[in-house]
């Protein structure tokens, strides 16, 4: 599968980087037995791949430079974790935690969602951002929908998701049938714009950021929500994503990253242009063991 490489350098990235179209395994970068921890590696080498969805505001590549909410974070762990030089993957959605157990690339850098059946595949870090859902619709909102519970009320709609995006769970717990499964988020608006679909579902910090930067796509979102199911409200937080035998890479992240999610100004500082707020910054007390027992929704 065809994806887009570009590097970043941490606190200044060259103004002649270019993008590099290659292939996603041909970017291994798995530990050999016998030569060390991946932490040590990528310390030794000064640089780590890491994968992402162009997901905006999340992450993604523009005038051959990666952006959005979750570099700039990486930005600044990874360079205080002495990992200066970051390589950006563009993948799939549905490739990121395969190419990740695969060794094409260290981490994923996507603001996923811990989820309990994705916590079997890889390892989270502690939470990052917390988030909402909310629809896209076409302009006028005409089959005035709200959430989840109006599409099911509604069996004529059809609902466009994120193949392997937590709406897509959402839409299958809640017998949602009539669905279309795109790759990518601009997919997905492009369907309710073309009038293939009456509703896109993702996070509202994605689906408002498309709108407000599409301006004459056709489109609006509704108010954000989070979607109950079986009365019970699902709490959305997302995270880095590491192979499960990267411990002390995932240990080292964690450290670095409490620095950041434990002061608020800290936390704006690096995602406040993205268009994130206080709101989405986790609580303290929430956890990632939490979130991957199911506890919490």
């Amino acid at each position: 599968m065809p994806s887009t490489r570009t590097h970043l350098r941490a606190g200044a990235v060259a103004a002649s980087a270019a993008l590099v179209v290659t292939l996603a395994a041909c970017s291994s970068s798995g530990t050999d037995e016998g030569s060390g921890s991946t932490l040590e590696q990528l310390q030794n080498d000064g640089k780590i791949t890491v994968a992402i969805a162009d997901e905006r505001p999340y992450s993604w590549v523009e005038g051959g430079e990666p952006t959005g909410a979750t570099i700039a974070m990486h930005r600044e762990i990874f360079s205080n974790m002495g990992i200066d030089d970051v390589e950006v993957v563009e993948v799939d959605w549905n490739s990121l935690i395969p190419g990740l157990k695969a060794g094409r690339f260290d981490a994923i850098s996507a603001g996923m969602s811990i989820l309990p059946e994705r916590c079997e595949e890889a390892a989270f870090s502690d939470p990052e951002i917390m988030y909402t859902t909310t629809l896209m619709v076409p302009e006028g909102n005409p089959r005035g929908l709200t959430d989840l519970d109006s599409v099911v009320d509604d069996p004529e709609v059809t609902l466009a998701v994120l193949g392997g995006g937590i709406e897509s769970g959402y839409a299958e717990k809640l017998g949602i049938s009539n669905t279309v499964s795109v790759d990518n988020a601009q997919s997905g608006m492009d369907l309710v714009a073309n009038g293939r679909a009456d509703a896109f579902a993702m996070t509202a910090i994605s689906l408002n950021w498309m709108a407000d930067n599409n301006p004459d796509a056709g489109v609006e979102t509704t108010e954000a929500f989070v979607q109950e199911i079986d009365g019970v409200p699902q709490i959305g937080a997302g995270s880095t994503v590491f192979r499960t035998g990267d411990t002390e890479l995932l240990d080292a992240y964690n450290e670095q990253l409490a620095s950041i999610t434990g002061d608020e100004q800290a936390y704006l500082d690096l995602v406040g242009e993205y268009g994130f707020t206080a709101e989405n910054l986790p609580p303290s007390d929430l956890t990632t063991a939490q979130l991957c027992a199911g506890e919490l929704g």
